[in-house]
Order: C-alpha cells, then sequence, then structure tokens
C-alpha cells in the first residue's frame, strides 16, 4: 500500500467499546480499511480490556484507563512495527475489547445421573445441579486459547465446555468424598470446595477464573426417593401394633358414620370398644367423670371348636367382626348380599359373600323383596 493510500484513508483517532451487553464476553473494534493514527486515544473503561493484535501477533494489552497510542505506550507493538529513530506512522491492528466483570448466576447440572458407592446404601445413582459465576482474569491467555479471532465471542460459547469440567471434577469429588447420601445436602459447602479447588488449574489455563462456585441440589432417583419416603413414614410411626389399634379403630368409627342414623349407636358401641381397646396398652385415659362398672366377662366358649367371626366390606370399609348368627340381619337390612365382600380367619383374602359355601344358606333363606 503507497503512502497516497494511507492518507487517502481515514484515520482512527478514538477507539472505546460503550456497548452494554451482559452477554457479550470478547468485541473486535471494527479497523477494516482503516489505519490507526499515532497518538490515537484508547478509552478503557472500568471492567474491560484491550488487547492489540499485530499481523496475527498478540501484541499489548491495556487495563482500565485512558492511553495515548504512542511509542512508551506500546512496547511490543514498537518493535514489531520497528519504530526506530522516532518514526510515527499510523499502523494496522486488530483490537479487542474483552470483558473482566464477572458473569453471575450461570447454570451447570449433570446431563446423566453419576454413579457412586454410598457406605449405607450401596451403589446410586446420583443428579446435581448448581450455579457459578465466571471472570475473565488473564485477557491474553483467553484471547489465544479459547477466542481466537472471533470479534463476537458470548459467555454461551464457554459455559457449556466449563460445564463438561465442572461435572468431571463433580464426579471426581463425590466419589471421593466419602460422605453418605442422607449428609450430602448438610455437606453441599465442601463438596463445592473440593470441586472448585479441583477444576482451577483447568480454568485459569483458560484465562478465567470461578469466583463464586454453589451446589445448590444432590437428588437420587425418584424411585429411591420413594422408597426413603416409606422409610421415614416407619419412624414416624413407631410402634406398629398402637399404631395397627388406632387405624382399626379410625375406620370402625368411619365405617359407622357412613351408616347414617341407623349406626349411631353401633358407633357409639365401637368408640367405647375403641377407647377400651387404647386404655389397654396407652394406659387409662384421663376423665372427670366416673367411668360406669365394666360388664361381666363372656363365658368360654363350649368344646368343639370356635364359631367363625365375619368381617363385612360396607359401605368401602371394613366393618365387624360379626358372628354367624348376625348375618341374617345384615342380609335382611340390605347390607350383606352376594356380592359383598366378607372375611374371616382362615379365608384367603376378602371374597363376594356368593363364593364361600358356608354363607350359602343364609344368603338363600333371604326372602325376595316385597313388590313395589
Amino acid at each position: 500500500m503507497s503512502i497516497f493510500d494511507i492518507l487517502g484513508g481515514e484515520f482512527i483517532e478514538i477507539i472505546e467499546w460503550t456497548a452494554d451487553d451482559r452477554d457479550t464476553m470478547v468485541w473486535r473494534f471494527d479497523t477494516v480499511g482503516r489505519a490507526i493514527k499515532y497518538g490515537a486515544k484508547l478509552t478503557v473503561r472500568e471492567g474491560q480490556a484491550a488487547v492489540f493484535v499485530h499481523e496475527g501477533q498478540l501484541a499489548d494489552v491495556f487495563g482500565p484507563g485512558l492511553y495515548l497510542l504512542e511509542t512508551n505506550n506500546l512496547p511490543v507493538l514498537t518493535r514489531l512495527q520497528h519504530w526506530d529513530h522516532g518514526f510515527r506512522s499510523p499502523f494496522k491492528s486488530e483490537v479487542y475489547f474483552v470483558s473482566t466483570t464477572r458473569f453471575n448466576d450461570l447454570k451447570w447440572g449433570t446431563r446423566n445421573p453419576i454413579i457412586a458407592r454410598d457406605p449405607e446404601f450401596g451403589p446410586v445413582r446420583l443428579r446435581a445441579f448448581g450455579t457459578y459465576a465466571m471472570r475473565v482474569s488473564d485477557p491474553a491467555r483467553f484471547m489465544s486459547e479459547i477466542v481466537g479471532t472471533d470479534g463476537d465471542f458470548t459467555r454461551d460459547e464457554i459455559t457449556f465446555q466449563i460445564r463438561n469440567v465442572i461435572v468431571q471434577e463433580f464426579s471426581r469429588a463425590i466419589a471421593a468424598s466419602n460422605i453418605p447420601v442422607l449428609d450430602m445436602a448438610a455437606n453441599t459447602d465442601q463438596l463445592g470446595a473440593l470441586v472448585a479447588k479441583a477444576i482451577a488449574p483447568v480454568i485459569e489455563a483458560y484465562g478465567l477464573v470461578l469466583p463464586e462456585f454453589y451446589i445448590e441440589n444432590i437428588s437420587l432417583p425418584a424411585e429411591v426417593e420413594a422408597m426413603l419416603d416409606k422409610r421415614t413414614s416407619m419412624g414416624i410411626i413407631g410402634d406398629l401394633d398402637r399404631f395397627g389399634q388406632y387405624a382399626a379403630s379410625e375406620a370402625m368409627l368411619a365405617a359407622a358414620r357412613n351408616e347414617g342414623g341407623a349406626g349411631a349407636g353401633l358407633g357409639a358401641a365401637m368408640g367405647a370398644a375403641m377407647g377400651a381397646t387404647m386404655r389397654g396398652p396407652w394406659g387409662a385415659v384421663p376423665s372427670a367423670a366416673p367411668q360406669p362398672a365394666a360388664p361381666p366377662a363372656a363365658p368360654p366358649p363350649l368344646p368343639g371348636g370356635t364359631a367363625p367371626r365375619w368381617h363385612v366390606a360396607i359401605d368401602g370399609a371394613a366393618s365387624g367382626p360379626y358372628a354367624q348368627s348376625d348375618l341374617p340381619r345384615l342380609v335382611a337390612e340390605g347390607r350383606l348380599t352376594p356380592a359383598t365382600l366378607v372375611w374371616t380367619e382362615g379365608q384367603d383374602g376378602w371374597l363376594e359373600a356368593g363364593q364361600v359355601p358356608a354363607l350359602a344358606a343364609i344368603l338363600g333363606a333371604t326372602p325376595p323383596p316385597l313388590p313395589r
């Protein structure tokens, strides 16, 4: 290019980056077809760095401040330009502005479960996710290792690679920590510090640093969490015998209430029976009024076996037990039909009454309903 071409072109006198884009990490100043005037002003604001690249070689790096581009401010570029004996000609260089502010609230997470060995549960599959902050610590290294000649480099172009590094080191940290799964929620800060320390050398090789790193959650597969919920429920229940008595009493009262007015007396009797049951294993229930005397004990059954006791499903709830002699009354009231589910000791599960031979005579003896 002749001197006339240079003089005929437009000289660049002010170089700056004023855009406020929170996603852009590197932006190239437009110098196509123009030369930078010797003595031009370079403005680098807080949170920025300016990198000069001359004929493919990384030259000078400037931090925040106002600079006059002269020989004393461009030592590397002066050697590359061979500016000897005070030669002050315009020059051709590419200027890249690098954002050195923090990029916050960046997400990371495990795409696939991580296999770990838990001291209590054995091999388990874990998932985790969290956030981190990223900042350029060495603009020259970041340009040479990551950006290259990209004139509009955004954070999305590097976060995918950082996520891979985090997940790899997180897997190693989990495997080496020996922290039980149930205790990981209380040790996420410790795990986060281990992961941040492990990935620091790799991130620094990119010219970056992660000032903040957080593990927000470590979770098990849904089916494993469901089993843990059941185990927790069993621990809350405590004594299963007492809980079984309580559950049976609640079912009896619910069945009595569902029977309406006709079952009010039965409900009261069941409530009294429940109270007696609760007083047995759980101790006496305090009451301000004196308790009535207990009825005399029933005589033992006659030799030759015990009559079956029947449980009947009425309105979706178990009712009973009933003696064999009580069943005709239930049939007459319409609460026991051949389709009603019944159960007695020794029977394999609930069956329809019509399928039980012992009840055939009772159901067959029922008179048909009166004509309307």
